[in-house]
């Protein structure tokens, strides 16, 4: 997953946009970029795969002048990216993930079409996302068209001489934020990027909606579809803990997860509940609130060295940083029985290797994991996470189970069946662990708090949104709201 920021200032915006787009280093491993608007285009891409976006750009953003630019911590792509087209030149960074790259990389190049070539592989997204929009009339035209023309999600921001457009992907599977504050107008993924800011939320944007933001303030350009599938795995793992999506803050989230997997455990004896740093953390408070057992902390996180595991694309580097994160603490683990609370188990590898054998190798009495969500069950097409349904510990189960892949897993789904419990119990016994007890659907989509049908759960269902009912939206808008039809004045 990527995370975009943008911002348009009375003054020069390279601090707000240095800033902002740091608070989203959670989000991707790969390359950051900023891009800036004034006399003419200023544009940085570094590659920060091993080292932090601040130490790359702190020099940079200082000689990079102009009131208006966008950024982005970035998963795969090297962005922003900058093309000179018949609407002028612009700047463009993306979030998301289209299945369907080959067809329309090739049907660009079909039609006279030239894409140039990525480090490390055969095409930027980016820049094929940025070609599609030129297809169109005008920029929000191109936009549009490129919404239809894809499968699966994109999200962007795009910098020309009108200010910076924001687009919602439309199933609202990724979120766009805007905030104001007295001197700047700002969008952002993160609503952690925000706080300390000193910008306050405007507008949640709509999936589908296309706003442009300028001196003047905002102008929406379209208005947003029917369809929400904002990510469930927002709030119970991949979201910063300060960020907030459609209102719904993080934390709180995590904390009623944790609420929940207590009350499946009454049980359960045990000594001390824990998470695994951080994201199980919050899940882990609330599990300790609820049962009125100690939270403690036997495995740390050595904050300063180490990202998360989960977003590397190898599995080498995930398998190291896994390694070397973590560091136990023997005199909290010797002889108790532990609670250990994580965000989910992908592949089960890092669980397995690198946090239940320290907590074993140092004295724990009895280990018993608590995921916050289902088993997951589909590699997501919306955005870059789990590729591929082998890697899943899930479908590692069910193949050693049935002796084969199933197509049909919906048994396994339903957590009331008894092939679901046989599933657990041999990913219990593959891990090494006393117990494993995941969270249910449907606990889980009440700790978010949002409708069910408003979740995007095909991680974990392999259920979403048919394309033919989105493109049916193109034509059906929700009426505008009179704050957001209005300009807002700077």
């Amino acid at each position: 997953m990527s995370g975009v920021f943008g911002v348009v200032s009375k003054e020069n915006c390279g601090d707000i946009l240095f800033y902002g787009t740091d608070y989203h280093s959670h989000l991707g491993t790969e390359f950051g970029g900023m891009a800036v608007l004034g006399e003419k285009f200023t544009r940085q891409i570094h590659n920060i795969s091993q080292s932090q976006f601040k130490s790359k750009f702190f020099e940079d953003y200082k000689h990079m002048k102009g009131n208006k630019g966008i950024g982005v911590i970035s998963a795969f792509d090297e962005q922003p990216m900058y093309l000179n087209s018949e609407f002028g030149p612009f700047c463009i960074v993306t979030t998301g993930l289209i299945e369907n790259v080959e067809v329309l990389r090739d049907g660009l190049l079909k039609s006279g079409a030239s894409l140039s070539e990525m480090s490390r592989g055969p095409v930027n997204v980016t820049e094929l996302i940025a070609k599609l929009i030129t297809q169109g009339k005008d920029l929000v035209d191109g936009i549009e068209k490129m919404f239809t023309a894809i499968e699966g999600s994109c999200s962007l921001l795009l910098l020309n001489k009108d200010g910076v457009y924001a687009a919602r992907d439309r199933r609202g599977y990724t979120p766009l934020v805007i905030g104001r504050r007295k001197d700047a107008w700002a969008v952002t993924s993160e609503t952690s990027a925000f706080l300390n800011n000193e910008f306050e939320i405007v507008k949640y944007l709509h999936p589908g909606e296309i706003v442009l933001i300028s001196e003047k303030g905002i102008a929406q350009k379209k208005s947003g579809g029917n369809i929400n599938q904002i990510c469930s795995f927002l709030w119970i793992y991949t979201g910063f803990p300060a960020s907030t999506y459609e209102g719904i803050n993080v934390e709180i989230v995590r904390e009623r997860c944790g609420r929940f997997l207590a009350r499946q455990d009454r049980d359960i004896e045990v000594d001390i509940v824990s998470g695994v740093p951080d994201s199980g953390i919050a899940h882990a408070i609330g599990y300790a609130m609820e049962s009125g057992k100690p939270y403690r902390r036997p495995l740390v996180k050595y904050t300063a060295g180490y990202g998360r595991s989960y977003t590397p694309p190898s599995q080498e580097t995930r398998d190291l940083i896994a390694k070397m994160k973590l560091l136990p603490i023997k005199d909290i683990i010797k002889g108790n029985r532990i609670i250990v609370c994580e965000d989910s188990i992908v592949r089960g590898t890092q669980l397995k290797n690198f946090t239940i054998k320290k907590l074993w190798d140092n004295g724990a009495r009895e280990i018993h994991i608590r995921p916050a969500c289902p088993p997951l069950m589909f590699p997501c097409i919306f955005n870059l996470s789990t590729r591929s349904i082998s890697e899943l510990a899930a479908r590692k189960a069910i193949r050693s189970l049935e002796k084969k892949d199933l197509e049909n897993v919906s048994e396994y789904v339903n957590h009331n069946s008894k092939k679901y419990k046989k599933m657990v119990d041999w990913i219990a016994s593959d891990l090494g662990v006393t117990t494993l007890r995941y969270q249910t659907i449907d606990n889980m989509v009440k700790a978010i708090g949002l409708p069910k049908d408003g979740l995007c759960l095909y991680c974990w269902t392999g259920e979403c949104p048919k394309q033919e009912s989105l493109k049916k939206e193109k034509n059906k808008r929700k009426p505008l709201m009179r704050e957001e039809i209005a300009l807002a004045q700077s």
